[in-house]
């Protein structure tokens, strides 16, 4: 078994049905004639030998590739005589045909299919950088990026494969943070190798987007200003695009950071966020490219003192008031939360005000604050949670499923050998881009035919990795930061605990805690934060009672002796958490180890080794955050177990 291919290491299958021993069509477009590889390839992969025929002959059952004509991606999958066809446009034909492999795979009956997905742009972001190091990467180093430049290999095209193989249409190479030579990718310095990669991922039907700086005609252009309103500036701007997207096939656009922890942006003119996504959309409209905007600005210098600047609101403060003023290829590209991917946060509430603007729902696979890939913390539960949610503020398509236009993941792959470090982080992948396809997606489901693609279908071996996936958040949470208090990690890293690291820092996540109290006040009386929300959900939020338990110290600051709807008073239930989690993670661990014999032994080894580090770094998240808790309110654990004086 070849574990660098993920998922689509196609096993040979005892039986098989008798519609696989031939093949037809003869697809017009580079992605239909991908399918038709990618179809025969499984095929023989499974064990078939499958004749390879123009069209369909009369009594021979096939699987059958029909081409239409048409920009979206819609496919359907259907039984023909006794044979199957797959119908759909270029890159339908390919999602439909790794669908088709994919049931094949897993030895299901095979059900007719009609689907489409459920957002135009479904896309990972990548943070890396041009001298192959990936800011907040887990699994190695760049494979877009070398010696400076970029780069076009044959993982490259196995990276293009295992995104179309679940349903993604878009990569922005490099990080959102442009620096070093990564700022003259909108140069004709690297044409030929971006030409290279967006044709690669072409033939997939991946889109290459770049992040590209809002001060790059000062950076390259010998300019004086970057203001969007100055014609020198726009000028710039339009000729830079009509070169790079007349020469660079499949150039879908621009990922901007503007104006957010050092990088320039409009504000530094005077102009409003609209004002400088609107001045790039008009550079990239005549292309049809679209600008994704993001929306993480906020007080990056702010004074531990100030207890109502709230980094929380900041999302809304800067572009609620600023709904209907964006270009229609304006994407405004905001975090789920109102902070930064904690492993508990609200949903962020701007997406309540966004009316008349698109918005784009920005995930993070890459584990920064949850665990960072040496940790498992499957995190489509989380994700189907945000989608689900309801903003209470209009009588339809009220959920955030149904009010974003496009959907982004920070990527976790790299250069490592299985792609994202752990092995087991490869499932967030996969059921991110499942979920994107279809946001109704059961994540159970998912993470299930993750395991069995994956790792084989022997029973206990998908029982075992379906249960672990499906419980290690919630692990996670408990042994690092409970009850939505966030931010109990080491600066910087952003990996291990240090309760007070952030808490006299510039950056705005204090949990301000004392000898008597902990966490920041957002209701009316604190922050406010609690008041951007729909009237229903503002309501439930400020009142302490209806507050959800596991957001409690995200939203209010409370004494430790509160008494949680259990009877446990705040503290203990703290304490009990931090125990449990440590438990919890050993009890995975000790699951994980009953697989030995089951998996390729040096998976297993190395998966064993990710839970190890695992146990290690719970056993110290449960120690510094209870001692430190004990040291300042001299209350100890109600059950006697050992905390550290």
């Amino acid at each position: 078994m070849d574990y660098s291919l993920l998922w689509l290491d196609w096993r040979p299958k005892k039986r098989l049905p008798a519609y696989t021993r031939c093949v037809c069509g003869l697809p017009a477009t580079r992605q239909g004639k991908a399918a038709l590889r990618e179809l025969i390839s499984g095929l023989q992969a499974m064990g078939a030998a499958p004749e390879i025929r123009r069209s369909p002959s009369t009594g021979i059952p096939a699987v059958t590739l029909m081409e239409r004509p048409g920009s979206d991606e819609q496919v359907s999958l259907r039984r023909s005589g006794d044979g199957i066809e797959i119908a759909g446009t270029g890159r339908g034909l390919i999602y439909g045909v790794f669908h088709f492999l994919r049931r094949l795979s897993m030895g299901e009956e095979f059900p007719e299919w009609t689907s489409a997905p459920a957002y135009a742009i479904r896309m990972l972001d990548h943070w890396d950088n041009a001298d192959g190091s990936i800011e907040r990467g887990y699994a190695g180093q760049s494979f877009f990026f070398r010696n400076g430049k970029p780069v076009c290999t044959e993982r490259t095209r196995d990276y293009a494969r295992l995104m179309a193989s679940c349903g993604l249409n878009g990569c922005c190479i490099n990080n959102v943070n442009v620096r070093g030579n990564a700022r003259k990718l909108l140069t004709g310095s690297y044409q030929r190798e971006l030409r290279r990669i967006a044709l690669c991922f072409a033939e997939y039907g991946v889109s290459l987007w770049l992040s590209v700086s809002f001060s790059a005609p000062l950076e390259l252009g010998g300019l004086d200003t970057a203001d969007p309103l100055d014609e020198g500036v726009r000028q710039w701007w339009k000729e830079t695009c009509l070169r790079l997207f007349t020469s660079i096939p499949n150039l879908a656009g621009f990922l901007v950071k503007a104006d957010s922890e050092g990088r320039p942006g409009p504000h530094s003119y005077g102009r409003s966020q609209a004002e400088g996504a609107n001045m790039l959309a008009d550079a990239v409209r005549p292309y049809g490219g679209k600008i994704l905007w993001r929306c993480f600005v906020y007080n990056c210098t702010q004074d531990w003192r100030d207890t109502k600047t709230d980094r929380a609101r900041a999302q809304c403060d800067h572009f609620a008031p600023l709904d209907g003023q964006f270009r229609e290829n304006v994407y405004l590209q905001l975090k789920n939360g109102p902070v930064d991917f904690q492993v508990r946060e609200p949903v962020s509430p701007l997406l309540g005000h966004l009316e008349r603007t698109a918005s784009l729902m920005e995930f993070q696979i890459a584990q920064e604050y949850t665990g960072q890939q040496r940790h498992v913390c499957y995190l489509i539960p989380m994700f189907r949670e945000i989608l689900d949610f309801r903003f209470h503020s209009r009588p339809e398509k009220d959920r955030v499923s149904e009010r974003i236009s496009a959907v982004c993941a920070v990527s976790n792959t790299g250069d490592d050998g299985n792609w994202t470090g752990h092995d087991l982080a490869a499932a967030n992948w996969f059921g991110f881009g499942l979920i994107s396809w279809n946001p109704a997606a059961d994540p159970a489901e998912i993470a299930r035919e993750w395991s069995i693609l994956t790792f084989g279908d022997d029973p206990a071996v998908t029982e075992t990795v379906t249960d672990i996936l499906l419980r290690s958040r919630e692990v996670y949470e408990k042994y690092t930061s409970p009850l939505g208090i966030g931010w109990m990690c080491v600066p910087g890293t952003h990996y291990g605990p240090s309760p007070e690291g952030y808490e006299f820092d510039r950056w705005g996540t204090y949990l301000r805690a004392n000898h008597r109290e902990i966490g920041v006040e957002r209701g009316p009386e604190g922050t406010g934060f609690t008041e951007q929300y729909s009237p229903p959900l503002a309501a439930m939020y400020r009142d302490i009672a209806a507050c959800p338990e596991e957001l409690l110290l995200f939203f209010h600051r409370l004494p430790y002796d509160y008494r949680m709807k259990d009877g446990r008073t705040l503290l203990q239930r703290i304490y009990d958490d931090h125990f449990a989690g440590y438990e919890e993670a050993a009890a995975m661990a000790d699951a994980w180890d009953k697989l030995e014999g089951r998996l390729d032994g040096e998976v297993f080894r190395r998966v064993q080794e990710r839970f190890r580090m695992q146990v290690r770094s719970a056993a110290e998240w449960r120690d510094v955050v209870n001692t430190w808790l004990y040291r300042l309110t001299m209350q100890p654990d109600e059950k006697g177990r050992r905390i550290y004086p």
